[in-house]
């Protein structure tokens, strides 16, 4: 008998562990896989996001769909989005959401307005029936938060205005997703419309005033506490927790997700622990949303793709040229350039994940002809695919409308601070100036980082400061301070003697790559920043403020490099 039970408990042991193997292998599967598009999309200079669209279409199309659909997978691509709105909530403090109040529920109701409201109209004089046409169209008008953050950060725009702008009307798209979420539910349930919006706006308003709350009286004292404790697993268990459990507590509210992953990241964005927190995220945040993207691509219909493909290349190209209209109608409307206004629309112009889930509803879904939604729903995921194609085409129209005629004076001509090369943290600095109303001038000899600087209304002119005969034309003894942000330190080394005999009173900053050449740089008399140290942006800005004897006005979240 011992014998028996010891046999069966084996027995019983190998077959737990092939439930295991069984439910973690797609899992697995798709990670070894999204490495390798991955590495083929870096290999052709393509956004990995294209490469884990194109693998999940790629599954799709060998018919293993069914294989990757599973609970487990479903789980990680959602905790992706998750901590991609967590991540988007560190950077929009209490003080940021007042800010960039006119962005968000001004210039946000405006595109939803008029994208929305657009597409719901062409929907209705093209026969559908009404209720359809108002919930599909007003969902057309919502943008991929996923992909557009993504894109975002990809490209260190996220305290650029175009970023910036995106990034807000983005949070006012996922407010209006769960007002059309609610409205496709109640109309499921047929009950009354009025009160079901009335309650999922109390309970948005009262998640809202939690966040509040736990980040004036609880953010501190709890890092402080944990800090206490000096060990990192803490650190990454309680990030892990906060942006789980508050997409966990709106989930059990009946709101998205999505909204309470982000309250919870606004909740620590004031707190002196936040890029702590910020570093344990962005590890798991890029790992599971490699999962969200090829989820997308596995949702591709390739048997409608093939049988309908006109129909399919129709919508979407008719959705994207429309989206893009409208958005760039409602940036107009909002006294944007028509640069800042072709960018921004630009960007914004993909389908959302929040309309695939609303057509999924059957109740939705139900209103329409069936080969349409199937139609409407491989557009929407092929919009997505196609994003950053979309977006780079805006970007570089906006760069050659803003450059325009040469000026004969320079724009930021009489402003204090100089910045040569727009990297990362060339653009650190200028962002931190802007927004504390402090002039400033960029040059960049580098032609695509000039170009993309251009495009996202940075005041920046294409020129080579290591040609001292430029410098009379760039007016660098005007300056006050002169911050060098190639990350080349070999030019500030062979034009020290001359920068010293034709800017004795200028500061000179400079981003040194390594301790090295920190160390070298200050024998030169300039004023280094090593950028291999956490912070190292901030760090430099800070730098450039305390040069100029200013405070700066408002911080800006994000700077650390």
């Amino acid at each position: 008998m011992p014998h028996l039970a010891a046999g069966n408990t084996g027995q019983a042991g190998r077959g737990m562990a092939g439930e295991v193997v069984e439910t973690i292998q797609p899992a697995i599967t798709l990670l070894g896989l999204g490495i390798g598009a991955a590495l083929a999309s870096r290999a052709l200079r393509l956004n990995p996001i294209v490469g884990y669209l194109g693998l999940g279409l790629g599954l799709a199309s060998l018919g293993l769909a069914e294989d990757f659909s599973g609970s487990l997978v479903a789980a990680i691509a959602e905790a992706g989005v998750m901590f991609l709105l967590f991540n988007l909530g560190l950077h929009f403090s209490l003080g940021r959401i007042r800010a960039e109040a006119g962005n968000i529920f001004g210039f946000g109701t405006l595109q939803m307005l008029i994208a929305g409201g657009g597409f719901a109209v062409l929907l209705w004089l093209f026969g559908l029936p009404p209720i359809f046409a108002v919930i599909a169209g007003f969902g057309l008008g919502l943008s991929s938060t996923a992909v557009v953050i993504g894109l975002i950060r990809e490209r260190g725009q996220e305290d650029c205005p175009v970023g910036r702008a995106a990034q807000s009307i983005l949070i006012f798209q996922d407010i209006a997703a769960i007002l059309l979420l609610v409205t496709a539910g109640a109309l499921a349930s047929g009950g009354d419309l009025a009160p079901a919006l009335g309650l999922a706006a109390a309970k948005a308003l009262a998640a809202f005033g939690i966040a509040v709350i736990f980040a004036r009286f609880l953010t501190e004292p709890l890092f402080a506490l944990i800090a206490r404790a000096g060990t990192t697993e803490v650190y990454t268990a309680t990030a892990l927790f906060i942006a789980l459990a508050a997409g966990w507590a709106t989930g059990m509210a009946g709101l998205s997700l999505t909204l309470g992953a982000f309250l919870g990241g606004m909740a620590v964005a004031d707190s002196r622990y936040r890029i702590l927190v910020q570093t344990e995220i962005d590890a798991f945040r890029g790992l599971f949303l490699s999962f969200f993207f090829i989820s997308v691509g596995l949702s591709i219909d390739p048997v409608l793709l093939a049988r309908d493909w006109w129909l399919v290349a129709g919508l979407t190209l008719g959705m994207i040229a429309l989206k893009c209209a409208f958005n760039v109608g409602a940036g107009l409307l909002n006294r944007w350039s028509v640069p800042g206004s072709i960018q921004l629309g630009f960007l914004l112009g993909q389908g959302s994940e929040f309309t695939l889930v609303l057509l999924a509803l059957p109740a939705v879904a139900g209103l329409a002809e069936p080969r349409l939604v199937s139609a409407l729903v491989t557009a929407i995921a092929i919009s997505l695919a196609v994003t950053p194609l979309i977006s780079n085409i805006g970007r570089k129209l906006a760069g050659r409308l803003r450059q325009g005629p040469a000026d004969s004076k320079l724009a930021g001509d009489d402003a204090p601070v100089l910045i040569i090369g727009m990297t990362p943290a060339g653009r650190a600095v200028a962002d931190a100036l802007a927004a504390s109303d402090v002039g400033y001038l960029a040059i960049d000899a580098d032609h695509d980082r000039f170009q993309m600087a251009l495009a996202d209304g940075y005041h920046v002119h294409n020129a080579n400061p290591a040609d001292p005969r430029s410098w009379e034309a760039i007016g660098v003894e005007r300056r006050e301070v002169l911050v060098v942000a190639t990350g080349d330190t070999a030019a500030s080394r062979e034009l020290t003697p001359l920068a010293e005999q034709r800017m004795p009173g200028i500061a000179r900053i400079i981003a040194a790559p390594d301790a090295q050449a920190a160390s070298e740089m200050a024998a030169l008399g300039l004023l280094p920043v090593d950028m291999s140290l956490s912070g190292g942006a901030e760090r430099l800005t800070e730098l450039v403020f305390a040069s100029l004897g200013r405070d700066r006005v408002l911080p800006i979240p994000g700077l650390a490099a």
